[in-house]
C-alpha cells in the first residue's frame, strides 16, 4: 500500500489538495515545487527554480508550469489548472485526476474518457533539470499532446508583468527550443525524447493569482511568459519524456537517465523514509568540495546555526558520517578565518551569532559518539580552539565572566539567538545578558572538553577545564533556577524574564548537565504540561499574556506571534532526549506518541517533510519554510535516541 497516496476525492477538492504540495530537489540549491493538485498557490513555487550565481544569490524562478492538453477527435482537454480573480481557476485539469501517489516521484494518473495518461515529474540530482515522463496508458483513438510552457525568469521574491523588454526570440535545438527571456539568465532549453512541432505563439497570460500569497497578505498576482506550444503524438503504451534545466541534453539518453534515477531513490515507504529523504534535500554542493547544509525551503540559504543544529540528525542520523564530515571540513576554515578576524568568503550566513561556535561544539559531541576513533585525530584541536577563543574573550557578542564561569551576550538591539524575529530591525524578544541556552550549551562543551582532554593525557588541560565547568555550574544553579522549579529564560542585570519557554529544556538534554535529578524532573514537567503540543514545542507558555497561538494578522502581528506561541518540531529533539534521560524506558510510551502524531504531519503541507513551526492550538496549521532542515534534522535525531533504547 502506498504510503503517500490521494485519491481522486481528494484531489479534485481544492480546498483539500490546493494546501498540500510537493518539494524535489537537486544538491546545488535549485528545486521543484507545486501544490498536489498541479496549481502554483505561492510565488515561490515552480517546475524550475534554480539559484543564478552571476546575478545574485536569490533563486529564481524560470519554468513556472507546463500546461498538457490531450487532444482527441479535434476534442480539447486541458489538464492544467491556474488561479485567476474572482476564485476563478482555469482550465480546471484537476478534475481529470484519478490519483497522485508520492512514494517514489510525483506520479499523477489522469482519465479523460478512455484516455488513462501518467505523469511522473524527476529533478535531476545533479543538474538544475527537470524531467517529466507521459505514458500512455490507455487511449481507444489516435492521440495528441500539446505542451504549453509558462515562463517567468524572475526573482523568487518578486513577481512578474507584461512588458516589451522580454526576449521573444528562440533557436531549434534537438527535439525542442531553446530561449531566454532576458539578459543576463541562462537558457532555458525545453527538449522531448522524440521530435515535437513547436508552433511560436508568443503571448501573456495576465492575472495569475497566488492563493495562499494573497492568503497570507503577500503580493499575489502576476502574468506568465507563454513563447508558445509544442505538439507530438503518442500512441498507445508510447512514453514521451520532457526536459527543462539550463543545459543542453542528448535526447537518446533521456529514458535510461529517468530510470536510473528513479532507481537511486529511497522509496517514501514510512515516516522514517520520509524524513531521511527530505534530509539529503538539504545538502548543498555548490562547488566541487564544498558541503553546506540548506536552513530549508523555499527561501531559506545557509545559515551558520540551522546547518550545526541540523547537521547530525541529517547525516550521522541517517548513516551519513562522511557527509557530517564533508560538512563540517568545509564550515572549518571559515570558522577559523572569523575567529581570527580575517576576511572569508563563504556561503555561510550568520557566522558572527554569539551561539553559533556553541552548537559547533554540540554538533561535533554528536559527531564523537558515533565516531570516537577518529574524532580526536580531526577534530580534538579545534575544540580547545574554540574553548580557548571563547574563554579569551574575542568573541564580538560572547563574553566571558571569569568571576563565575558563566557567558553574557548583548541582544536589545540584534537578535543573537533562535528567537530571531524582528520588528522595524529591533528584536521582538530582546533576550539580553545571561541565555539560558547559551549556558547550559556552555556548561557541557566544558564538560565535553575535559572528556576529551583526559582522553588524549593531557592531564594539566582536563583539570583546568574541570575547574572552569565545576564554576560554571554552580553559577548555573545560582542565575538560572528558581523558587518555582523551573529555569529563568535569560537573566539580564536585576531582570529575571519568568516566563516559561523551551530554551530550558537544553539544561537537560545535554549529556553534561549542571541540575540534578530532581531539577532536571522539575524542569521537564513544566515543558510538558504548559509548552508540549501534538505538533512541536510552544516557544512560550499559555499562561503568559504574551502568547499567541496563531500566527495571523498584519505582518507586525505575525512576528510578535512568531516566537510568543508558535510550536517548533525542531525542539522535540532535545524534549524527547531530555525525557528519556530522566525517565529512562518509562519515557518510550510517551516518545513514541509524540512521533506518531508528527509522522501524520507527513500527508500536510508539503508532503513528506516537516514544516518550519505551527500554530500551537487546534487546527495546528503549518507556517514558515514548508520543508525545515532543524525540524526534520531534530526528529531524526530523536528517532535514533529512541532506538537506541529499544
Amino acid at each position: 500500500m502506498s504510503y503517500l497516496k490521494f485519491d481522486k476525492e481528494l484531489m479534485i477538492n481544492l480546498e483539500y489538495s490546493l494546501y498540500r504540495n510537493v518539494l524535489r530537489t537537486n544538491r546545488r540549491g535549485a528545486y521543484q515545487n507545486t501544490s498536489i493538485s498541479g496549481c502554483n498557490t505561492t510565488k515561490y513555487q515552480g517546475l524550475l527554480v534554480m539559484p543564478v550565481p552571476y546575478l545574485d544569490d536569490e533563486n529564481h524562478l524560470i519554468l513556472s508550469s507546463f500546461d498538457e492538453t490531450v487532444i482527441q477527435h479535434g476534442a480539447e482537454f486541458n489538464l492544467g489548472i491556474h488561479r485567476y480573480a474572482g476564485d476563478n481557476y482555469s482550465p480546471k485539469g484537476h478534475k481529470y485526476i484519478r490519483e497522485f501517489n508520492c512514494d517514489s516521484v510525483p506520479k499523477t494518473i489522469y482519465r479523460i474518457g478512455g484516455v488513462i495518461l501518467s505523469k511522473e515529474i524527476m529533478f535531476s540530482s545533479k543538474e538544475n533539470r527537470l524531467m517529466i515522463r507521459y505514458t500512455l496508458l490507455d487511449a481507444h483513438s489516435p492521440t495528441t499532446i500539446r505542451f504549453k510552457p509558462f515562463l517567468a525568469f524572475r526573482k523568487i521574491s518578486q513577481l512578474t508583468h507584461e512588458n516589451d523588454q522580454v526576449d521573444r526570440s528562440y533557436r531549434e535545438v534537438e527535439n525542442g527550443i531553446s530561449t531566454c527571456m532576458y539578459f543576463g539568465y541562462p537558457e532555458l532549453f525545453m527538449q522531448f525524447n522524440k521530435k515535437p512541432e513547436f508552433i511560436y505563439h508568443p503571448d501573456w497570460y495576465r492575472g495569475i493569482e497566488y492563493l495562499q500569497d494573497l492568503q497570507s497578505g503577500d503580493t499575489y498576482q502576476e502574468d506568465l511568459y507563454v513563447p508558445g506550444y509544442f505538439e507530438m503524438s503518442i500512441a498507445k503504451g508510447e512514453v514521451i519524456i520532457f526536459s527543462a534545466g539550463d543545459i543542453l541534453v542528448d535526447t537518446a539518453n533521456l529514458a535510461h537517465e529517468f530510470d536510473l534515477e528513479i532507481y537511486s531513490r529511497t522509496p517514501r515507504s514510512n515516516f522514517y523514509n520520509c524524513l531521511k529523504n527530505s534530509s539529503h534535500q538539504f545538502y548543498y554542493i555548490p562547488n566541487k568540495g564544498e558541503h553546506y547544509l540548506l536552513a530549508g525551503y523555499p527561501w531559506f540559504k545557509v545559515r551558520a546555526r540551522d546547518q550545526f543544529i541540523s547537521l547530525p540528525g541529517c547525516t550521522l542520523a541517517v548513516d551519513k558520517v562522511q557527509d557530517f564530515e564533508k560538512t563540517m571540513d568545509t564550515a572549518i576554515p571559515h570558522l577559523r578565518n572569523f575567529m581570527t578576524d580575517k576576511p572569508s568568503k563563504s556561503f555561510i550566513k550568520q557566522i558572527e551569532d554569539p551561539d553559533v561556535l556553541l552548537w559547533v561544539v554540540w554538533a561535533l559531541q554528536q559527531y564523537r559518539k558515533e565516531q570516537k576513533n577518529t574524532f580526536v585525530e580531526k577534530y580534538s584541536d579545534f575544540l580547545f580552539e574554540i574553548i580557548d577563543y571563547i574563554i579569551a574573550g574575542k568573541h564580538p557578542n560572547l563574553v566571558y565572566h571569569g568571576d563565575n564561569g558563566l557567558l553574557t551576550t548583548y541582544g536589545h538591539d540584534v537578535a543573537v539567538s533562535w528567537m530571531n524575529a524582528t520588528i522595524n530591525g529591533r528584536p521582538v524578544i530582546p533576550r539580553s545578558g545571561y541565555l539560558v541556552e547559551f549556558n547550559a550549551l556552555w556548561y557541557n562543551a566544558l564538560k565535553f572538553s575535559e572528556e576529551v582532554a583526559r582522553e588524549i593525557g593531557s592531564e594539566p588541560q582536563a583539570t583546568k577545564l574541570e575547574n572552569y565547568s565545576r564554576l560554571a555550574g554552580n553559577s548555573f544553579l545560582e542565575v538560572f533556577l528558581n523558587d518555582a522549579g523551573y529555569l529563568y529564560d535569560y537573566v539580564d542585570g536585576y531582570h529575571r524574564d519568568l516566563n516559561v519557554r523551551p530554551n530550558m529544556i537544553f539544561a537537560v538534554s545535554l549529556p553534561h548537565s549542571p541540575l540534578e535529578r530532581g531539577q532536571k524532573k522539575s524542569v521537564i514537567d513544566f515543558v510538558t504540561k504548559e509548552l508540549l503540543t501534538t505538533c512541536g514545542i510552544r516557544s512560550l507558555t499559555p499562561k503568559s499574556d504574551q502568547f499567541h497561538p496563531h500566527y495571523t494578522g498584519s505582518e507586525h502581528e505575525k512576528q510578535l506571534a512568531y516566537f510568543n506561541g508558535m510550536a517548533f518540531p525542531w525542539l522535540l529533539g532535545p524534549y524527547i532526549e531530555a525525557y528519556l534521560n530522566v525517565f529512562h524506558m518509562s519515557g518510550l510510551s510517551l516518545a513514541d506518541r509524540i512521533m506518531v502524531e508528527m509522522e501524520g504531519e507527513m500527508q500536510n503541507d508539503c508532503i513528506g517533510t516537516i514544516s518550519e513551526f505551527y500554530d500551537s492550538n487546534p487546527p495546528f496549521i503549518a507556517h514558515g519554510g514548508y520543508s525545515f532542515a532543524m525540524s526534520v534534522g531534530e526528529l531524526l535525531r530523536a528517532q535514533r535516541i529512541i532506538n537506541s533504547y529499544t
